[in-house]
């Protein structure tokens, strides 16, 4: 792979000696990177872009055997294969864990104690008799979330009086309303609103009578112990306590005289909700919600609409000799921007074909057609970017700003229609600012905390309010793009960050794992708009090497997110070492061991065809309830960082394809 001399940004420039170049390690460096390049260069795929497998916990696949047995689809194949993927995953106490190396949890136990009794295992084996045990270690079937009994409120499993109120007349509340679905994150509503319908409707699902798992309560005097009161007695959590206990009396009346049309409304919700995309919200969950809606509506198996949607549901598959597992989603874009930044850093030409090829896969996909996003953000032209193929309706801030730095660096032949998808890529993320100067994911202002006290939001992401991570990224992007630290929409942006420092230094991961990745980008993201000097900055970079460990890896276990003492703890990962590392380049001193160690780590740990090993999920879905494994972070990042490390060393100049003036593009009305 040739070098090349890259105009435009320059970095910083080195003021203290680098002694680590004369070391064994750093003779490897130039190999390290060139390898790493070239295997990643090795799976791009041939329509120009990247994907990962997405791996999540077991229960998908538990939920996947239930779905097709309500479908009457229960293959023996297939639930044989399915069946045996879960069970590779019991553990020694006979639970089952949401993450590697995790705990046996709750939920996902339960589940997959359903799913095997549907698949015709022996409720009185030793495996399922650990695993009821478990269940009752865990509290019981009483003490699982929302969402858990209501599937099996679906099928008869349980009572529907075990189950909070999802009543479809939450369509009807107005936008102005304290609550409304729109003041949901996007996911929820996607979840929610087909699971509305199908409270309302509850159909006639019931499964074989050997299914029921009435022997998973610890109490069964207790069943409905997830609706105790709260000890303190005026909440949110007692008021929505008491709105469900009222919501349930209304549900047996016989008389609900605007519930035909808030089924109308949440019917047409959905299926306008369908268009434009590879299934609702392109995630398993609203995906598998919108199905048994459709169905429950009177649009069985085999209706265009539903064979469709089926059909998209059926590509999360990955199917081997004897398992078969389900990814949660794909994320082609996502991956593909960051392996193409990976390669630009690690010098692969600007006008690559690889390069070229995928900047025009990139631009064929932004999303230039209404979304959700607008109904909070009325004054705001499309110009955003999805994180799967097709996801129209929900572009998102993370995945725009890093398609526009992978953008910037592409030497694209088209320079018109670049320039135009970045200009409109730039004012959409600008129009997204929320009023506390962060940024959030899918949508603007999205942060009535006290709705989390819904008895439906217990999985712990009920509103998508401004993380540090995502803040960072955006701050990242406008910074390379020439945004200067005293520009408004800047500094509020730090203002925000700076608030959200943890008191030891660090920021908080919303989407990637966990302290390391949050306290990285911002670092980063600070670098651009030459404000590593300032005092937080150093306190973080004070914490990296708090965590570093002595061999110069960084790991952290998702137990972070459960538990605050455990932050940047955990098994070495190549993903987090290189997001210390990367952190560390921006802000510490040039010559500071950490660096050095962090990066001889890496080039270490490379296998000879230029990949990285890592078995740790080091992604984030749902903090505390789901976790995710990208598995092209082990290869990108590595790739990236060592790269950057070797370009400030050598003072490389990047080449920079567009850089505009902040006055051209309009701020959020408003500010």
């Amino acid at each position: 792979m040739a070098s090349v001399v890259r105009m435009g940004e320059e970095y910083s420039t080195i003021t203290a000696p680098l002694l680590w170049h004369q070391q064994d390690w750093a003779q490897k460096l130039p190999d390290t990177i060139e390898r790493g390049a070239e295997h990643l260069l090795s799976l791009q795929l041939n329509g120009g872009y990247w994907q990962g497998e997405l791996e999540a916990d077991s229960t998908l696949e538990s939920d996947y055997i239930y779905y097709l047995f309500v479908l009457g689809k229960a293959d023996p194949v297939r639930i044989a294969k399915l069946a045996n993927y879960v069970r590779s995953k019991q553990l020694a106490d006979g639970g089952w864990n949401i993450y590697p190396g995790g705990p046996s949890e709750l939920n996902a136990t339960c589940k997959a104690f359903f799913a095997l009794k549907l698949a015709g295992d022996d409720p009185n084996s030793p495996q399922m008799a650990a695993a009821r045990d478990t269940v009752h270690r865990l509290g019981g079937l009483e003490h699982t979330n929302s969402y858990v009994r209501f599937y099996l409120a679906l099928v008869g499993a349980v009572g529907w009086e075990l189950v909070p109120a999802i009543p479809p007349e939450l369509m009807l509340l107005p936008n102005w309303f304290f609550i409304n679905i729109y003041e949901m994150s996007s996911w929820t509503r996607g979840i929610v609103i087909p699971m509305a319908i199908l409270s309302a409707l509850r159909p006639d699902w019931r499964l074989p009578e050997h299914a029921r798992v009435d022997e998973l309560f610890k109490n069964p005097a207790r069943k409905a112990a997830a609706f105790d009161w709260s000890d303190q007695v005026v909440s949110w959590q007692n008021f929505f306590l008491a709105l469900d206990r009222a919501l349930k009396v209304y549900e047996k009346l016989p008389w609900k005289p605007l519930r035909q049309r808030a089924l109308r409304e949440a019917k047409k919700w959905m299926l306008d909700h369908l268009e434009r995309s590879e299934g609702l919200a392109a995630i398993y969950p609203a995906m598998m919600n919108s199905i048994f809606a459709l169905v429950a509506l009177g649009h069985g198996p085999d209706d265009p609409v539903t064979w469709r949607e089926m059909k998209e549901f059926s590509r999360f598959e990955i199917e081997e000799a004897e398992t078969i597992r389900l990814q949660p989603c794909v994320s082609p874009i996502w991956d593909t921007c960051i392996a193409m930044v990976a390669l630009q850093e690690a010098g692969v030409p600007p006008d690559h074909p690889a390069l070229v090829k995928s900047a025009e896969w990139i631009l064929s996909r932004q999303i230039l057609g209404a979304g959700d996003w607008q109904v909070k953000n009325k004054d705001a032209e499309p110009g955003g970017w999805a994180f799967e193929f097709r996801n129209d309706h929900y572009p998102d801030v993370d995945d725009t700003a890093f398609i526009l730095m992978a953008l910037q660096r592409v030497n694209y032949p088209d320079r018109n229609r670049m320039e135009g998808a970045i200009r409109r890529g730039i004012q959409w993320l600008l129009s997204m600012q929320n009023r506390d100067g962060g940024w959030a994911a899918f949508d603007r202002d999205n942060d009535r905390r006290f709705i989390c006290n819904i008895p439906f939001a217990d999985h712990n992401a009920m509103i998508d309010p401004s993380t540090a991570d995502v803040t960072a990224r955006v701050l990242e992007c406008l910074g390379r793009f020439g945004w200067p630290a005293e520009h408004s929409a800047v500094q509020r942006a730090i203002k925000f960050l700076v608030k959200d420092q943890c008191n030891d230094g660090s920021w908080f991961g919303r989407w990637g794992v966990n302290y390391i990745y949050g306290t990285s980008g911002v670092l980063r993201s600070l670098e651009t708009v030459s404000l590593t000097a300032q005092d937080y900055c150093k306190r973080a970079v004070a914490w990296l090497r708090s965590v570093q460990k002595p061999d110069g890896s960084f790991g952290e276990s998702l137990r972070s997110y459960d538990v605050e003492s455990s932050k940047g703890q955990g098994n070495s990962t190549p993903s987090q070492t290189a997001w210390g590392l990367i952190g560390l380049l921006a802000a510490a001193d040039p010559g500071d061991p950490s660096i050095s160690k962090a990066a001889e780590y890496l080039v270490q740990q490379q296998n000879e065809d230029g990949s990285w090993d890592e078995s740790e999920f080091t992604g984030t879905g749902f903090p505390c309830v789901f976790y995710l494994k990208y598995h092209l972070y082990r290869n990108s990042f590595p790739v990236y960082a060592l790269a950057r490390l070797q370009n400030q060393y050598r003072q490389t100049e990047q080449f920079c394809a567009f850089q505009f003036r902040p006055e051209e593009f309009r701020l959020r009305r408003g500010f």
